[in-house]
């Protein structure tokens, strides 16, 4: 009955929503244990380091279990969830006792799914390989015995020696290399854990954040312990904590999430592509004027218009006249990559942080199309819903710093694209006008752009190009 009921159970697993991301945030659970779930149906939202995300469960069948509670960081590929698949309610009673021999089912439950891809989200699921992947992840009884681990090495024909180009011969003297994400590796390196010291405890032999802190822990306690041999340095000792802080005057917030991922972006572009920026003021009257006449006309019926409307159109108008300024940096073949469609990105902020979404093949797009391309991105990325896939591919950005009341700014470059526009605030200023000074619509722009890919003389010709065309939008039709 219980080898029954234990095979009923189906485990899920955090998909990667993303491409490449490694880690997702449980924001919110829709479910509870004991509630009846049917496949496709969304059981919880998460946070990468992209957007915020809905997962549905790829099972009909009753929740038997949440291992993680909310606000829980979680890695790719951990289980997050288990369903009963048999349906019944009993299972659910029993669960906590059934918990102590888990740690066996994440090997052996895949096994029924193996003639296809898991459903888990949005095209994205568990291939046959990474179950097949499996049998290398035995760490702990790799550690045992090198005959041992030749043994297994032998049979499976992938063990950790093998793969790196060793003999079975050679395994009895090369130690395996530990399993475990990204995340954790970095955080035993700044812990300064050897992860071979490490006891795992994640499924399949993988060691957890939690496994890296247990393993630091004990670390600290031999230097504290050799300390009462000189009285001195027992202040030293109780120094070694994180320094406290006054929680009714200061709040910490951890990064994660999008900011995390912006942050570490920006610091990534910052330090690899060489900057440049460029500024120019420019009299926008005439546009500020064109964008009313839009708004009255019936082509533009139901739609936002704006001066981001105009603006982004004058860029694409520019990058057409300049197509060499809509490219990308492939530092591993040393190639310089012309891009023949606009991916144009906008910068949003949200309350989760900077996100970046694009419109793509923007350049394509009618003045009415692009308005509601403009308006759907906005809208989309407000609620929250901006997916991967629209932060992905973008060429070239706009980035408006003008709604903050801000003149302008020196913009950082999202990774991989080529340049980035920022519009500052639009008000009236004093402006030589037809030879006397009058009150006109004035703002400054700023092209940032990498000087690997777009030297002076291009930049300046984009942003040039910018300007003229909100001076005089008359070019949008002349220069189109």
């Amino acid at each position: 009955m219980t080898t029954m009921t234990e095979a009923s159970v189906r485990e899920f697993k955090m998909p990667d929503v993303g491409e490449g991301l490694t880690e997702a945030e449980i924001l919110k659970w829709y479910v509870q244990p004991g509630d009846t779930v049917t496949d496709g149906q969304v059981v919880c939202e998460v946070e990468t380091a992209k957007a915020a995300v809905e997962l549905p469960i790829p099972y009909d069948g009753v929740v038997r279990e949440l291992h993680f509670p909310e606000g829980t960081t979680v890695d790719v590929g951990m289980t997050i969830i288990a369903v009963d698949v048999a349906g019944g309610t009993a299972p659910v009673a029993e669960a906590p006792a059934a918990q102590p021999e888990a740690p066996a089912a994440p090997a052996e439950e895949p096994e029924p799914e193996r003639s296809g891809r898991q459903p888990v989200l949005v095209g994205y699921g568990v291939a046959q390989t990474s179950t097949k992947r499996r049998p290398r992840k035995g760490a702990e009884g790799a550690r045992q015995e090198p005959a041992a681990q030749a043994l297994q090495s032998e049979l499976n024909g992938h063990g950790p020696a093998v793969a790196a180009g060793h003999g079975p011969a050679a395994v009895a003297t090369t130690p395996p290399r530990p399993l475990a994400k990204p995340p954790v590796r970095k955080l035993a390196k700044d812990l300064g854990v050897d992860l071979a010291t490490v006891t795992p405890t994640g499924p399949d032999g993988i060691i957890t954040r939690e496994d890296v802190h247990a393993a630091a822990a004990p670390v600290a306690e031999p230097a504290a312990q050799a300390a009462p041999a000189a009285p001195v340095a027992a202040p030293a000792t109780t120094a070694a904590p994180p320094a406290t802080y006054d929680t009714a005057r200061e709040t910490r917030i951890p990064v994660k999430g999008v900011r995390k991922a912006t942050a570490a972006a920006m610091v990534g572009s910052a330090f690899t592509a060489p900057h440049v920026t460029e500024f120019v003021t420019v009299d926008v009257t005439r546009t500020m004027k064109l964008v009313e006449e839009l708004k009255e006309d019936k082509e533009f019926a139901g739609l936002r218009v704006n001066p981001l409307l105009l603006i982004s159109k004058a860029l694409l108008v520019a990058i057409k006249r300049n197509p060499d300024v809509n490219a990308s940096w492939d530092e591993a073949n040393q190639e310089i990559v012309q891009k023949h469609y606009v991916n144009l990105g906008i910068a949003a902020a949200t309350p989760r942080g900077l996100i970046v979404p694009n419109i793509k093949d923007a350049h394509a797009k009618t003045l009415p199309q692009l308005a509601e391309s403009l308006g759907e991105l906005v809208s989309t990325a407000r609620e929250g819903k901006t997916t991967p896939a629209a932060m992905q591919g973008g060429t070239v950005t706009i980035t408006n710093v003008g709604v903050f009341g801000v003149d302008t700014g020196t913009p950082i470059l999202n990774p991989g694209e080529s340049a980035i526009l920022a519009v500052g605030a639009i008000k009236l200023q004093p402006w030589v006008h037809k030879g006397k000074v009058k009150p006109r619509q004035v703002t400054t722009l700023a092209l940032s752009f990498d000087h690997r890919l777009v030297d002076g003389e291009l930049g300046s010709k984009v942003l040039a190009d910018v300007a003229a065309i909100l001076e005089q939008p008359k070019r949008l039709i002349t220069w189109a």
